[in-house]
């Protein structure tokens, strides 16, 4: 998994991009049916749109930021990590 800022080019920031393998896809998929009460054991296949996943990406807005390994990634971008002020999101 990748966490970085974006390449957005708003006046708001350029957001936060997450960049998954596709095992991590997977794997994201099996834990949303786990918290869901949906339970598979043993061999499975996890397709996306039909197709096996190679790599997924999650694009945080301006509005919004990312905790990833104890690091804060705001999407209004890096001038604005700091948790106090007034960057609530």
């Amino acid at each position: 998994m990748d966490v970085r800022y974006g390449a957005g080019r708003t006046e708001f920031g350029p957001g936060v991009s997450i960049t998954l393998t596709g095992d991590e896809v997977a794997t994201a998929i099996d834990a949303y049916l786990v918290a869901h009460g949906v339970h598979v054991r043993g061999s499975r296949t996890v397709m996306v749109n039909g197709e096996l996943c190679e790599i997924g990406h999650v694009y945080v807005d301006p509005s919004g930021f990312v905790v990833a390994n104890g690091e804060r990634f705001s999407g209004r971008g890096a001038t604005h990590t700091s948790s106090s002020g007034g960057d609530h999101g």
